[in-house]
């Protein structure tokens, strides 16, 4: 993915019933002339001037928020900055009341400085522009950091398909069948029109594609018993109840999708085929999975070179409708947000070796939880027989394993508990370069940028309340000091914050806590 969509630069203007004109100068200063318009003017016209980089998308994002407003732009011009060589001064004359105005300036300081210009006119200093700050606003990017998306409906412009979709491979099974190939574009089609917040597309199977997924399913079904994991042999049942998992039918998504909300939150999306990592990974950080809805070609049904239903319903929605698998997948989409290609490509690769071929140790025995593992019969069978090949998950030496798609694996690896695989996943994303820290507000489905004292601030005050919540419970149910001990370990173990002044007070909290507590 382009590393579109940069930082708005510079000062925003504008002036109301007047027409203005930019006049070349001092490169330091704007220097503004105006003409007053002639009688039957629309008294609702506006301008805003403003300075952009010169990066693709650049614009487009600078007016969604005239979009999200819901402000009408008429007229749009550009020309080549007298400040800097890099950007462009863009005018854009728009259509709306002084009071809708003002809340798009009111919008706009929240990223850079802002004035009225009739203010300026009347003596007032113009201030100095100001590099956009690093804020949580979904319409804008800053530094030269690959954009991402802030609010989950920005998912929508993270949509790239690298591979398959409507096009397949001279080697794909399908490649040589018209109704095959003509039944993809019409999966793609139905994909790439999906916008958020619709319901997803139910499809009418045919008899030839519900005959491949029954036998997938059955033959699957029994090696899950075997060696499946707990979490995820605990949510069949519910998936056959009300999601229509049976040999018959294949299970719709947006059924899946009602399911999956109820219990950890996660959505589902169609996608047409194999997407960018730092697009599928982006939708994680929401707690949105890319899902696809064509199925394999039934002349091999055991056999699929990229994901399909049958891999996405078997393999990937046992266990995402688990809580804790949930998290860590959450917490792999988070730090992949506004990372570097080759950051992101390791989470990529760790994301391969943990959900989709990942294993883990209950009752002494490897179990698998690998969604690759879960919907192939061959390399299941292959992989729980290769003990040579089976390792400890290690972040640092995993994220630089090569990922095969046609054949087996090289490597499998395992840790003793999802839980294992999250606190080391957290350790491994502090070597990741970000100047902020990322949280997910499932409330308003958005990404708050954690950029300076005040924001983490606020977000300390907000999670003191739900640590009273816990005290409080504790409290009521007369819990043991064992149990106090353990909840505290939790708290200074997850806080794992560097030596500073502050962290006296810290323990001193922690104290005050375990007090509470007797």
């Amino acid at each position: 993915m382009s590393a579109s969509g940069k930082s708005l630069l510079g000062l925003w203007l504008y002036r109301t019933g007047e027409e203005w004109a930019l006049k070349d100068g001092d490169p330091e200063r704007f220097t503004f002339t105006t003409e007053k318009m002639p009688r039957g003017h629309i008294d609702s016209k506006n301008s805003v001037i403003f300075s952009l980089k010169n990066q693709v998308g650049g614009l487009a994002r600078a007016l969604q928020v005239f979009q999200d407003l819901g402000v009408n732009v008429l007229h749009i011009e550009s020309r080549p900055s007298g400040r800097r060589d890099s950007e462009f001064e863009i005018m854009v004359d728009v259509e709306c009341d002084n009071k809708r105005m003002e809340q798009l300036m009111s919008l706009l300081r929240r990223e850079v400085a802002a004035i009225n210009l009739s203010h300026y006119e009347n003596g007032e200093a113009l201030p100095p522009p100001t590099p956009t700050p690093l804020s949580a606003s979904a319409s804008f990017d800053f530094g030269e950091m690959p954009w991402f998306p802030r609010k989950i409906s920005d998912l929508d412009r993270a949509q790239r398909v690298l591979m398959y979709g409507s096009e397949l491979d001279a080697d794909h099974p399908g490649f040589k069948d018209p109704v095959y190939r003509k039944r993809r574009e019409q999966f793609a089609q139905i994909a790439n029109a999906y916008k958020y917040g619709q319901p997803i597309p139910r499809i009418q199977y045919t008899s030839e594609e519900i005959k491949t997924w029954g036998t997938v399913l059955v033959t699957l079904h029994k090696l899950y018993v075997q060696h499946a994991c707990v979490e995820y042999l605990e949510n069949w049942p519910e998936l056959v109840k009300y999601c229509g998992y049976r040999e018959d039918n294949i299970p719709q998504l947006e059924d899946v999708n009602v399911f999956l909300k109820r219990k950890t939150g996660f959505q589902l999306r169609p996608v047409a085929g194999y997407l960018s990592p730092r697009d599928f990974l982006s939708g994680l950080a929401f707690r949105v999975f890319h899902c696809t809805q064509y199925i394999r070609h039934s002349s091999d049904p055991f056999y699929t070179p990229e994901p399909d239903c049958c891999h996405e319903l078997l393999g990937h929605m046992p266990l995402l409708a688990n809580p804790s698998f949930a998290q860590f997948s959450q917490e792999l989409g988070l730090n992949s947000l506004g990372a570097s290609d080759e950051d992101v490509a390791k989470l990529a690769t760790l994301y391969f070796f943990t959900v989709e071929f990942g294993m883990c140790k209950q009752n002494g025995e490897l179990r698998v939880y690998g969604a690759g593992l879960l919907s192939s019969v061959a390399e299941l069978q292959h992989a729980i027989t290769a003990s040579h090949k089976i390792k400890r998950f290690d972040p640092d030496v995993t994220c630089h394993e090569e990922c095969i798609i046609t054949s087996y694996q090289n490597a499998y690896y395992y840790t003793d508990s999802f839980e294992e695989a999250k606190e080391k996943m957290r350790e491994f994303a502090n070597s990741i370069q970000r100047p902020f820290g990322l949280r997910y507000n499932p409330y308003t489905q958005s990404v708050e940028v954690l950029s300076n004292a005040e924001k983490i601030a606020a977000l300390v005050s907000e999670l003191r309340g739900d640590l009273c919540i816990v005290s409080n419970a504790l409290r009521k149910i007369h819990a043991e000091e064992e149990t106090v001990e353990s909840i505290t370990h939790m708290l200074q173990h997850g806080i794992n914050v560097s030596p500073s002044p502050t962290e006296s007070d810290t323990e001193e909290e922690m104290k005050k806590f375990k007090a509470e507590m007797k």
